[in-house]
């Protein structure tokens, strides 16, 4: 990368358009056309090669997905006093709700960022989704059929 670098800062000096032009070893290697910047005109040909797909740049879905976190993310923190200080059937299952809700945003965000191979992603994304289904299917189930949610952490700590 160093070597390229400096490849380029000969391209910059007077006459180096020439020579950037004339060798071929002197342009990056060509990742993959998606990763790349077009080349500026006036330029070396150097092209600035990014690290992750920008398909959501200037999306406001992706703008309301970030928010949306970031509420529940808050909601939590007032919730989980809120259902310690006033159990109920409603607060077991709002903590479920947002409980998978949180955890299934995280651990998608854990699959985009070090599951690679577009079918491998796929594949970890719908376990994701399955996991998270069974957890929220399972917890109203907890809340339906047994003490609760807000109960049982109070019972554990009174253990």
């Amino acid at each position: 990368m160093a070597s390229l670098w400096r490849l380029s800062v000969l391209c910059g000096a007077q006459g180096g358009q020439a020579l950037c032009l004339r060798f071929p070893a002197v342009r990056p290697a060509y990742v993959s056309a998606f990763l790349q910047d077009q080349p500026t005109p006036g330029q070396c040909r150097t092209q600035h090669i990014h690290l992750s797909p920008n398909h959501h740049a200037g999306s406001k879905a992706a703008s309301l997905h970030w928010t949306g976190e970031r509420v529940v993310s808050v909601l939590l923190l007032g919730l989980i006093p809120a259902a310690y200080l006033n159990p109920s059937s409603a607060m077991d299952y709002s903590l479920a709700a947002a409980l998978t809700l949180h955890s299934h945003w995280g651990l998608g965000q854990v699959v985009t960022d070090y599951v690679h191979g577009d079918a491998l992603q796929k594949t970890a994304k719908a376990g994701v989704l399955a996991l998270s289904a069974l957890t929220f299917a399972g917890l109203c189930y907890f809340n339906y059929h047994d003490v609760g949610i807000c109960k049982a952490v109070a019972m554990l700590w009174k253990l």
